[in-house]
């Protein structure tokens, strides 16, 4: 008999439903719902480090799409029924905390704080705690210099205790109505499963690691000493927290008879321990050792799973090396890019060069597609949203060098492309400097998927081929793959994470192989990136740049001749 297991997958804008069959990971059925709340899903307001979403989008968002997907499963195969999907794996954002009272209850779901964007979910860009982040970490580079070494260095405005600390201070009225704050990723599962009471939850190591300093070797989350310094309300706090932090292979519990009957499935089925979507996405690409995983969207994330078993130094400039964040048995690599498609959709949609038809993703790809590297004479650094490695700085900003009065849109474009390439070249040798081979290069999302100009352009950069992820919806299947776990052999799921991804994994035959004669012209430009990386991102640089702008416009000539 043939099971099957769902991937919900909690992304910037909306939330995604996969209809998985375990044997073989073939993708049944998918459905998509666009968050209620705010622009695309997102609460705004005027400040520009500001985002937010209202909790209330993502149990609407679980029933319609589970409910849909079902139904589309349905259609598609005769022989499908609702009691063939044996677990539910959860995927979010994050680090997404929720302010929740006694019961595990969001405040925005109450009448008093609806409206409240302080009381909602706090999306992972909200940049609101820039000061705080700072804070904790001058604090913990005096005190527990052991958290930030494990979190590259840099404690950051994305992260979880930043945003409680900003929020404490900024909306105590809110702060103080929190009995906890939960993850997203652990709050979803939670609800699903009827454990939502502080007491009672049960968290992923995923989040807890990366974004809130949680490490068993000093006891789980940051002492309450440390905390103490910062506030004495996140000091109290801390004995609210939970003590365990789970792998995604445990279970967070299983499905209410509440929440069978709402969405058609069977009371009981296991849910998986949540985790971060580029987490799980790197699972559903095939993540193990010696393989970088990007997850390329609005950011990148870039994923490695390096064995516990190895020795592994602390890395600057990485998001977090947590042991057992991807999958048990290996300490789980996270970096990223703050913006990589938010860039080229900046570009788009709010400079609109040649307006709204002619000035398109299409176009401008068209367009710069029919450039050589170097052609353009432009440098571009890409920090539109702040860097998160290595630098681990959300307040620098976007650069483009070299413009001239005949400069197009399309060479801008393919710029800006290009300074993410360099961007993940850096990540990439970050990494080998520190001893961690990475021997292939797996891509998956929208533009991994969409766009061969930007994987062919990465292929040059790095001189290294781009393998593509044969799911389209990696981190909805690595989800599913959880599932596929908790649910056990019994039920007809796997053993482990490792025998579902052999099983339910794949590349595409289609390669993209780096043109040796354009990485020759990538790599002198990627000295120069380097030297514009450092001069505007390091802190007591000392240099000069004055050479930068006269060696583009000779490497312009050399190419264009």
């Amino acid at each position: 008999m043939a099971k099957y297991t769902i991937g919900l997958d909690y992304g910037t804008n909306s939330v995604r439903a996969l209809l998985v069959s375990v044997s073989a990971g073939r993708e049944i059925a998918t459905s998509t719902w666009t968050y209620a709340h705010g622009h695309e899903g997102v609460v705004l307001s005027r400040d520009p480090n500001l985002a937010r979403q209202h909790p209330a989008d993502y149990l609407q968002g679980a029933e319609i799409t589970i409910k849909a997907v079902l139904k589309a499963a349905g259609r598609k195969l005769k022989s499908f029924k609702t009691s063939d999907v044996i677990a539910i794996g959860v995927d979010t954002t994050g680090s997404t905390p929720i302010p929740v009272d006694s019961e595990g209850v969001a405040l925005a779901l109450k009448k008093r704080f609806a409206n409240n964007p302080a009381a909602m979910a706090w999306l992972w860009k909200d940049h609101t705690s820039v000061v705080e982040a700072a804070e904790i970490t001058a604090l913990a580079k005096r005190l527990r210099p052991q958290y930030l070494a494990k979190c590259g260095g840099t404690y950051s405005s994305e992260w979880y205790f930043s945003k409680l600390l900003h929020c404490l201070r900024t909306s105590p009225r809110v702060f103080d109505a929190a009995y906890t704050w939960v993850e997203l990723a652990d709050w979803v599962p939670a609800s699903l499963t009827g454990n939502e009471a502080p007491d009672k939850i049960r968290v992923g190591i995923c989040a807890a690691g990366h974004k809130a300093m949680f490490n068993s070797d000093w006891g789980g989350y940051p002492d309450k000493a440390f905390l103490k310094k910062l506030d004495p309300k996140l000091a109290e706090l801390r004995d609210r927290l939970p003590a365990e932090a789970y792998t995604i292979d445990k279970p967070a519990g299983r499905l209410t008879d509440d929440w069978a009957r709402r969405t058609g499935l069977s009371a009981g089925i296991p849910v998986a321990i949540g985790a971060f979507d580029a987490h799980l996405g790197a699972v559903g690409a095939g993540v193990g050792p010696g393989t970088l995983v990007k997850i390329i969207g609005t950011s990148t994330c870039d994923i490695m799973a390096h064995p516990a078993s190895k020795p592994l130094a602390d890395i600057p400039g990485m998001c977090g090396q947590v042991n057992g964040s991807v999958m048990a048995g290996a300490i789980g690599l996270e970096a990223g890019q703050s913006a990589v498609g938010d860039i080229f959709n900046w570009f788009v949609n709010y400079i609109q060069p040649g307006g709204e038809t002619l000035g398109g993703h299409e176009a401008l790809t068209a367009g710069a597609k029919k450039l050589k590297p170097g052609e353009s004479g432009l440098m571009a650094l890409d920090w539109n949203n702040g860097n998160r490695t290595v630098l681990t700085d959300q307040r620098l900003t976007g650069l483009m060098l070299g413009q001239t009065l005949y400069t197009t849109p399309a060479e801008i474009y393919r710029a800006l492309v290009e300074a993410t390439a360099f961007g993940a070249l850096t990540i990439i040798n970050r990494l080998e400097e520190y001893g961690v081979k990475v021997r292939q290069i797996v891509n998956c999302g929208g533009i991994a998927e969409k766009n061969p100009m930007v994987m062919q352009i990465y292929a040059d950069v790095t001189g290294r081929p781009m393998k593509i992820s044969r799911s389209g919806q990696t981190c909805a299947l690595g989800a599913a793959i959880a599932a596929s776990v908790v649910a056990g052999r019994r039920a007809g799921g796997w053993p482990s994470v490792k025998t579902a991804q052999k099983a339910m994994t794949g590349l595409k035959a289609r390669v993209f192989k780096p043109d040796r004669s354009a990485h020759k012209i990538y790599q002198e430009l990627y000295v120069l990136y380097r030297q514009l990386h450092d001069a505007f991102g390091l802190d007591g640089w000392s240099g000069s740049c004055h050479n930068i702008m006269k060696q583009l416009l000779d490497i312009r000539t050399r190419v264009r001749k």
